[in-house]
């Protein structure tokens, strides 16, 4: 198997375990997981609890297809990696001091550095392995067409020699 070809499956595995971990600290703590949403201020308090579910349980949905490379998980998982840095950068740019909420409660990024640029820094590292992941299905696809192409050509161009051989 070529090289970037397990680079794409290391990734896919890094990702969906990440994204699955981080899912699930968040869901074993919803309360102490709304109190974080809460100190971002976005989200009314009606729906802090539910948004405190709903997204740990999409990004664990999401990294467990990603490991399997389900259709669908890739765009689930760039939609929250978009949709968690443009949160961080509304973070810095307020200057909040609050835990990004990554990795939920325990998050060991929220008591050594207590702030929100390692978080968005990360964030952007992730998006480009998931830039890579799409540019690898693209390369991967347009390889597969080509040598579909080229064997029906060598058909094609049998049939014809046969025909008038």
């Amino acid at each position: 198997m070529p090289l970037l070809a397990w680079l794409y499956r290391l990734l896919r595995w890094f990702l969906g375990g990440l994204f699955i971990y981080s899912g699930t600290t968040k869901l074993l703590a919803p309360q102490t997981f709304a109190v974080l949403i809460e100190a971002y201020g976005l989200v009314p308090d009606g729906l802090l609890m539910p948004v405190a579910v709903i997204l740990p349980a999409l990004e664990v949905v999401a990294g467990a297809g990603l490991l399997g490379d389900v259709q669908g998980s890739l765009s689930v998982i760039a939609g929250l990696l978009l949709l968690f840095i443009t949160i961080l950068g509304y973070g810095i740019r307020m200057g909040l001091d609050v835990d990004c909420g990554c990795f939920g409660p325990e998050d060991p990024e929220a008591e050594a550095f207590h702030g929100l640029r390692p978080a968005l820094y990360r964030d952007l590292l992730m998006l480009m392995a998931v830039a890579f992941l799409y540019g690898w299905r693209r390369y991967r696809v347009t390889q597969s067409v080509r040598i579909i192409s080229s064997i029906m050509k060598k058909k094609r161009k049998r049939r014809t020699d046969d025909a008038y051989g």
